[in-house]
């Protein structure tokens, strides 16, 4: 915003205020003019015309016509065909009546009332329509501190009208893309770190080669490769989740049971299904669905000091995949973070594999199915990885 704008602007709440001024302004005047024109309308009456023997020579039933400074006349047609004028003269006026003198004195009690009011309202307005701008440019001056870099801006969430609304809306969504772009910052600098080991590993494992690599530097140099593989295959995986327009695949109707099974025979993990005589049918995508299990074998083999177990379970309209362990467990402090691309336990080292972004994988799948993903402690020592779908049922 140049400086002259900012200097000729008028102030909203000037505008708003003004605006309320005036509409009372008209109203008055409106109300005036109607009193008035009431007042000079005035209603039928009937005039008797008597002579000295009390005999009636004029009956009428007339309008009184108003005349300034000499007050109402009647017109009545007598008998005979002539026509008289009665005048009622006007009332002996003090010297206040004179400030009006075309108005009668109800209505000046009436205008001066009006009159009144609307200052009332002006100035009864005014804190109010003051107190409203005050959080609207509140508003402002978050939204422009937010625009021009500072994105930890919040601002005050007072009142229940639309206003409380729109700056609620406001810092949830500043809080978002405040989370997003620290999560794509968080994203790319643990990437080129996690990127330089298997690559300074292959590179030292190439200068060591002899002209006959030994089984043993060709096994080293194909399991960098692979972990590197395997982390631009996850990088790419988490881009895509997080972009809610990317198509990721055909949503159609999955066998959670069966997918679970077909995993845990793999991963060599016991598979405990409590739903014997249902089917677990969920709406997916089979590949993310089966990715999201694959990853949390893979997490609890490689911590786990004893065997995996998995347990298939439906709770009240939910499909629920139970992978625990028996290794040392997660803190209670840590259950969240562990979701974090890229977050390891204090002790884990790059020697038991991945690189950190499984676990946040799990979540991000879990989200695109309208689902979640959390830690809890294993009863018999250990952690579990709890997955929830929204379950169908059959």
């Amino acid at each position: 915003m140049t400086a002259w704008s900012a200097g000729w602007r008028f102030p909203l709440y000037l505008r708003i205020w003004i605006a309320v001024i005036v509409a009372v302004g008209l109203l008055t005047v409106a109300f005036g003019w109607l009193w008035r024109l009431n007042t000079e309308q005035q209603p039928m009456r009937e005039i008797v015309v008597r002579n000295e023997k009390d005999d009636i020579i004029g009956q009428a039933r007339v309008r009184p016509n108003r005349v300034p400074g000499q007050g109402v006349e009647f017109d009545v047609p007598m008998k005979d065909g002539s026509t008289i004028t009665v005048q009622l003269p006007p009332r002996p006026r003090t010297a206040g009546d004179n400030f009006r003198p075309w108005l009668p004195r109800s209505s000046q009690t009436f205008l001066w009332m009006l009159g009144i009011v609307a200052v009332a309202v002006a100035l009864g307005s005014y804190p109010i329509v003051r107190r409203l701008t005050t959080r609207l440019e509140d508003l402002r001056r978050g939204v422009e501190r937010w625009g021009e870099g500072d994105l930890s801006v919040r601002v005050a969430e007072k009142g229940n009208d639309e206003v409380a609304f729109l700056a609620h809306r406001f810092n949830h969504a500043a809080e978002r893309v405040e989370t997003l772009l620290k999560a794509n910052k968080s994203l790319l600098a643990n990437a080129s770190h996690e990127l330089r080991s298997p690559l300074a590993r292959i590179r030292m494992g190439l200068e060591l080669m002899d002209p006959e690599p030994s089984p043993r530097a060709r096994d080293e140099i194909t399991r960098n490769i692979a972990e590197l593989d395997q982390l631009i295959d996850e990088i790419l995986l988490a881009s895509r989740l997080d972009s809610r327009e990317t198509d990721l695949g055909t949503v159609e109707q999955v066998d959670l049971t069966g997918l679970a099974a077909e995993e845990s025979a793999r991963a060599g993990a016991d598979l405990e299904a409590a739903t014997s005589q249902h089917t677990l049918v969920v709406q997916g995508v089979a590949k993310l669905l089966r990715r999201a299990i694959r990853n949390l074998l893979e997490n609890a083999h490689r911590y786990s000091s004893g065997p995996v177990m998995v347990r298939v379970d439906r709770k009240d309209g939910w499909a629920v995949v139970r992978v625990c362990d028996r290794g040392p467990g997660v803190p209670e402090s840590e259950r969240e973070r562990i979701f974090e691309p890229f977050y390891r336990l204090r002790g884990a080292s790059e020697r038991e594999g991945g690189v950190g972004l499984g676990l946040a994988l799990v979540r991000s799948i879990a989200q695109r199915h309208h689902g979640s993903a959390y830690c809890e402690a294993n009863p018999g020592g250990g952690a579990c990885f709890v997955f929830t779908l929204p379950c169908e049922q059959t």
